[in-house]
């Protein structure tokens, strides 16, 4: 399989696609990798990528479905012009360099960015064959998982090896949060959805000039869960100001929604996602040696406490008080230098790639 080629031998799979597409003389240019295993290669003439998806690890088959799916639903996702799913190999549209993270760094005016990602939702959540697409559910397992990684990853620099023993009764306090939202199956959860994987697309209009990128993990469940994340942002802050504005604009949008159950279930879905976002950045730190994910640990943390300000979870909070004190303060941890040797593991811990879902 193209996981196990080596370098060399997976670049000449990739020319030999590149050839049977008609593409044979294209110049590649490759850009900067993620936290996955997926990688990218410009055709500058062509107006196209080369998306390289190792089949065994990161399966091409769920991004081609998803993608379809999306223009079939009248949003842009990117086109595909020829695929090689066995080999994990497409040769897609190239939606170009203006992702919404460039836009803002330049000094694009936030508001209408936001507010057309929202509008791109709202248009998705209102589909009524939005699920009609062959994902799984995002279910209670699914979300416990996720919820595990900040036990896992994250609690055991606080308090060491006693983090093992906290796993159970944590997990348990989640799946009371999580009863509820996991049963939802109202939309597709498209799971990554923030500014690094949004581009405004000139020439589109209405919600088709908002480009959707790493989609490829989307699940079925409810509609709160992509507002949050593009509203909750664990790489920027965003005001909170415009994020009342935003959530107002999207209830607007949807009279078909019970504004206190979605209430609800934003608040579950923030805490349990930042959870598991502060456990998947100790782990690029320390597995794959991805450190500079430290950098936005206290802001994600920050959210987390936001999120645990609520009636109903208060519960977590008290656990999280009593048996991680501090867990709030990663900076602390970071200017005694105590992270760092937890974060050097073992040579062959070290596997490249991980995906931030």
């Amino acid at each position: 399989m193209a996981d196990l080629l080596p370098p060399d031998a997976r670049s000449q799979q990739r020319r030999a696609f590149l050839e049977g597409a008609g593409f044979s003389a294209a110049t590649l240019e490759a850009l900067p990798m993620d936290a996955s295993r997926r990688c990218y290669f410009r055709l500058p003439q062509a107006g196209l990528l080369l998306m390289d998806s190792p089949p065994l690890e990161e399966p091409i088959g769920p991004f081609l479905s998803v993608a379809r799916h999306l223009h079939w639903l009248g949003l842009s996702a990117p086109k595909i012009l020829v695929s090689d799913p066995l080999n994990g190999l497409a040769l897609i549209e190239d939606f170009g360099q203006a992702t919404y993270t460039r836009l803002l760094a330049a000094g694009h005016a936030e508001q209408p960015l936001y507010e057309l990602a929202v509008d791109a939702l709202a248009h998705l959540h209102q589909a009524s064959n939005a699920v009609a697409v062959e994902v799984p559910a995002y279910d209670a397992p699914a979300l416990l998982a996720e919820a595990a990684l900040f036990i896992d990853w994250y609690a055991p620099l606080l308090v060491g090896a006693e983090a093992t023993a906290l796993r159970e009764p944590y997990l348990q306090l989640c799946g009371q949060l999580a009863d509820e939202v996991a049963q939802r199956r109202e939309t597709l959860v498209l799971r990554d959805f923030h500014v690094d994987n949004l581009m405004l697309l000139e020439g589109r209009e209405g919600t088709a000039a908002c480009g959707l990128l790493d989609f490829q993990d989307a699940l079925i469940g409810a509609c709160a869960y992509d507002l949050m994340s593009l509203l909750e942002d664990a790489r920027r802050d965003v005001p909170e100001a415009l994020r009342e504005h935003l959530l107002s604009r999207y209830l607007a949008q949807r009279s078909d929604v019970d504004a206190e159950q979605f209430g609800a279930d934003y608040q579950v879905l923030a805490a349990l996602r930042h959870a598991k976002v502060a456990g998947i950045f100790v782990r690029l730190a320390r597995r794959d040696g991805k450190q500079h994910y430290l950098a936005h640990l206290p802001r994600v943390l920050g959210l987390l406490d936001r999120a645990l300000q609520g009636t109903a979870l208060q519960p977590l909070r008290a656990f999280l008080d009593r048996h991680l004190s501090g867990w709030q303060q990663p900076l602390a941890l970071l200017e005694q230098s105590r992270i760092n040797p937890l974060l050097q593991g073992p040579a062959d811990e070290r596997v490249a790639g991980a995906r931030f879902v």
